[in-house]
C-alpha cells in the first residue's frame, strides 16, 4: 500500500497550488479520500474529505471556498486544488485512505510540504 503526494511547495499570499496523491496497492474506488494538513506545533487537521464517488465532500470552515478536492477513480488519484493561499494554511499535507467494512483499513501518505510566505 502507498500514498504517495506531489504538488507542494513556496507560493505567495493569494497564490495557488494543486497537490495530488497517487495511491497503488489497494482498491482506491473502496476507499474514503482526505486531506489532513498539521502545522508546526499543532495537531493534524481535516481539510477536505470525499466519499468514493465524489458524491459526498466535506471541507473544513477555514478553506471552505478556496480549496476544492476531488478524485479521478481511473488514475488511483486524489486532487486538492488551493487557491487564495494564506500564510496559516502553511503546513505538511497528508493523503490518507480510509475504508470501514468488517476490520477499518486507514493508509497514510508522507506528506508534501506547502509554505505560503510574504
Amino acid at each position: 500500500v502507498q500514498l504517495v503526494e506531489s504538488g507542494g511547495g513556496l507560493v505567495s499570499p493569494g497564490g495557488s497550488l494543486r497537490l495530488s496523491c497517487l495511491a497503488s496497492g489497494f482498491t482506491f474506488s473502496n476507499y474514503v479520500m482526505s486531506w489532513y494538513r498539521q502545522a508546526p506545533g499543532k495537531e493534524r487537521e481535516l481539510v477536505a474529505r470525499i466519499d468514493s464517488f465524489g458524491a459526498s465532500i466535506n471541507y473544513a470552515d477555514s478553506v471552505k471556498g478556496r480549496f476544492a478536492i476531488s478524485r479521478a477513480n481511473a488514475r488511483n488519484t486524489v486532487y486538492l486544488q488551493m487557491n487564495s493561499l494564506k500564510p496559516e494554511d502553511t503546513a505538511v499535507y497528508y493523503c490518507n485512505a480510509l475504508w470501514s467494512a468488517n476490520v477499518q483499513y486507514n493508509h497514510w501518505g508522507r506528506g508534501t510540504q506547502v509554505t505560503v510566505f510574504s
